[in-house]
């Protein structure tokens, strides 16, 4: 389910159409931003997949709703191997979390597989893709109007589908995912750089809302490039999206992108976990808002 889904389930009819209004008006929710960002939060955690919020709404309890997902997973992973019985494409959607937490700006399948047949390979990308457990984002060459045009078919993201089965796979070293963690993932006190885990929220919601995934980078200097997270197309317009988890005071790709391509420019986002906002030309927005995109 998507997040007004997960608010309705809830027992929450208010607030998605409260923050549609907000969106639309442009305005901040200044005191009541708080609780909003801590309602997402939760939506990240426990995800949509009706038993994960079934398992919430009846317990209430973080390590139990863990349990529900690990065995969504468990299902995910029987089903992989019935499709390729070597493993490799289970792992393949196993290390996705371990990927998208890496510096690097696409998914790396042969350090994880090693030797693979290019064909072979092709066909398990396809399967991965096929079976709705993932989104894929792939690099755009020339961002432009029509970007399915100039996709790089070697060159992608993958993310998962559902952000909740995403967390408890980032954490799939322990046995359960306690309730501790949950709760410092949940009040944003956990030291982890949680910033992987907001890029697939938004990956998410973005398909959710009917949109293609792609991406766009290119070289800074010598050692470091420039990106762009998410590329939508709206008319004739490209709207280049920054994603930051924490700090937002400076977007230097997105100001260099729109410095690169400004005639072809129309909204530029930074979306973040603070509350609404215009710095210049760019929209700050509130990671929840991305629904409306």
């Amino acid at each position: 389910m998507d997040y007004e889904e997960f608010r309705w389930t809830m027992g929450d009819e208010a607030s998605v159409p409260l923050l549609r209004t907000f969106y639309e008006k442009k305005l901040p929710l200044e005191q009541s931003f708080r609780d909003k960002i801590r309602n997402f939060r939760l939506y990240m955690l426990i995800g949509g997949m009706p038993q994960a919020v079934s398992t919430y709404i009846e317990t209430n309890n973080f390590s139990l709703v863990d349990s529900a997902k690990r065995g969504i997973i468990q299902i995910y992973r029987d089903d992989f191997q019935k499709l390729d019985p070597t493993g490799r494409l289970e792992t393949l959607y196993m290390e996705i979390p371990s990927q998208l937490s890496q510096t690097g700006n696409r998914y790396k399948p042969y350090s994880i597989l090693g030797n693979v047949d290019g064909d072979k390979l092709m066909e398990m990308m396809k399967n991965l893709e096929d079976s709705k457990t993932t989104l894929f984002s792939y690099h755009s060459n020339d961002p432009n109007v029509g970007m399915s045009l100039t996709k790089e078919l070697s060159k992608y993201k993958i993310f998962c589908a559902d952000t909740g089965l995403f967390v408890t796979l980032a954490f799939w070293d322990k046995d359960y995912t306690e309730n501790d963690i949950y709760q410092k993932l949940l009040n944003d006190k956990l030291s982890t750089n949680l910033g992987y885990i907001y890029e697939n929220m938004i990956a998410q919601m973005l398909a959710a809302s009917g949109n293609k995934l792609f991406y766009y980078t290119w070289p800074r200097d010598a050692t470091h490039n420039y990106e762009i997270d998410f590329l939508l197309t709206k008319g004739s317009k490209l709207y280049p999206i920054e994603v930051k988890s924490s700090g937002y005071r400076t977007h230097k790709s997105l100001d260099a992108f729109c410095e690169k391509y400004s005639s072809r420019v129309g909204e530029r986002y930074l979306i973040y976990t603070k509350d609404f906002r215009k710095d210049g030309q760019t929209t700050l927005l509130p990671v929840f808002m991305t629904m409306f995109l």
